[in-house]
Formats: structure tokens, sequence, C-alpha cells
């Protein structure tokens, strides 16, 4: 027999989220206003592909952050393969600039310039990384980048980023940027880069507003989406999805039904 206090625990204790939608992704999960409402396999370490940038955009803006610190680009960062803002060796740009092409274009040569401008060299970078996923207790997290490259260290999972996501879309500097559909960035000497988001969701899904997506052959297709309506939040994490705009699209819809359909 259950003693009267430990069934009083159980009873009490929400019932775990449905795997209502199982093709959505090998890895999802749904938030609504932060409780989680479906999910699969959402603590299972998976490969995150350039939602890695959500970390390295937070301990970027940490401490004494300034948008206007000049930040020279280094070779190594301007051959940062996959997505690139196409930065030039040599080229100086502000730190603010470098980071909104970071969120918005997924650029791993201004990913790769700030993680040096921070902590001096990218290996001091992901040393930085992995302690703060330990202070915020992201058990299934690990780093061995800054930018999401496939690598057998580079680990984490839906439910560890959907809370990486939260903290992130906690500082205005990042949040601003995550909603911008396109912008444009100028080095010192005035070259103009224009960027455009990977975010298809923005201005095509109502009140999208964020945050993150990202692919590698490793990790699939992988997404953090963000929207709001009529005060209501919906989170969704994808990890390797077959369909990552439909099904996120699809799922924000539904979510928002569940939500309104709630007493």
């Amino acid at each position: 027999m259950i003693p009267a206090v430990l069934l009083g625990a159980v009873l009490a204790s929400p019932p775990p989220p449905l795997d209502r939608y199982p093709k959505a992704a090998a890895s999802y999960l749904v938030a609504i206003d932060g409780r989680v409402v479906w999910a699969r396999d959402a603590d299972r370490p998976r490969l995150p592909a350039s939602l890695s940038k959500l970390m390295t955009a937070l301990l970027v803006v940490d401490g004494a952050w300034d948008e206007a610190a000049p930040v020279k680009v280094t070779a190594a960062a301007a051959a940062e393969t996959g997505a690139r803002a196409g930065l030039r060796s040599g080229e100086t740009l502000a730190a603010g600039d470098l980071l909104t092409a970071m969120l918005v274009s997924s650029a791993n040569d201004a990913c790769a310039a700030l993680a040096e401008h921070v902590a001096g060299s990218v290996p001091a970078f992901v040393a930085k990384m992995n302690a703060r996923a330990k202070e915020m207790r992201l058990p299934a997290t690990t780093f061995a980048n800054p930018c999401g490259h496939d690598d057998a260290k580079q680990r984490s999972s839906a439910r560890d980023l959907l809370a990486l996501a939260e903290a992130a879309m906690a500082r205005p500097e990042i949040a601003s940027r995550v909603a911008l559909r396109e912008a444009t960035i100028t080095t010192a000497k005035g070259r103009r880069i224009a960027l455009k988001t990977g975010n298809l969701l923005l201005g095509r899904s109502q009140g999208a507003y964020g945050v993150k997506s990202g692919y590698t052959p490793g990790a699939g297709k992988c997404l953090v989406a963000a929207a709001e309506r009529d005060g209501t939040k919906v989170l969704i994490v994808l990890l390797d999805a077959a369909d990552r705009w439909w099904t996120a699209a699809g799922l924000l819809e539904l979510a928002f039904d569940e939500a309104h359909a709630q007493p």
C-alpha cells in the first residue's frame, strides 16, 4: 500500500507530456506558457546544429557587453565553413553587428569572431560554454565548438534547448535580433553586408518572434520557434525534423488551439 503522503504527492504531480505527434521530429517539445504539453525523447542528447549559437549569444552579451566594441576578424574566423556573412580576414566590425549576423543569418564567421573576441580563443570560449551549461543544469548539453558544427562532443536535448532559449530570449540584445527578417551590417571601412533570416516562420506564422534554426548533415533540420498571441506564448523545439517549417507552423496552431480551449 502506498503511504498517504506519497499517494498525495503522486496525485498532485502533473501528468507527463503526451507524445501526441510522434512524426514531428526525432525529438521534439512543445511548451505553452512554459508548461511542456507534448514531447518526444525530450531528454535524449542529439546534435543541436546552429541552435548551439543560443549559448554563444548568451555568453557574448554577458558582463560588460559593448555593442560598439571593435572586433577584428581573424583568418580563422573568416575561413569558417557553412553559413557565412562573407567576412574578410583583417576587417573590423562592431560586436553588435557581428551578433546580428550570427543570429539573423546564422553566420559562422561572425560566430567565431565573437568567440575569439570574448574569450581570446575558440577553445577558451568553448570552456565557458560548458561551464555555463553546468551552471544552468543542462544535463544533456556539452559543446565542442561555438557555432554548432557536428562533433561527437556537441550535444543537447530538446528540454535543455528549451531552457537555453528561454534564458537567451530574456536578454533584449538577443530577443530583438532573432525577430529580424533582414538586416544590414557595416564594416569599419564602410562595406555593407545584407543579411536575411533563416527563420521562415517570421512574417508568415502569426505572432512568431524567433528563435533559431539550424542544419548540419548529422543533426538534420532543427528549430526553436517562438510565437505569442493574446498573451499566450508557445515555444517549440524540433531536432532532426523531416519538414521543420510545416511541422512547426502546424504545431503552433495546435498549441494555440489547445491553450484557448483550456478553461
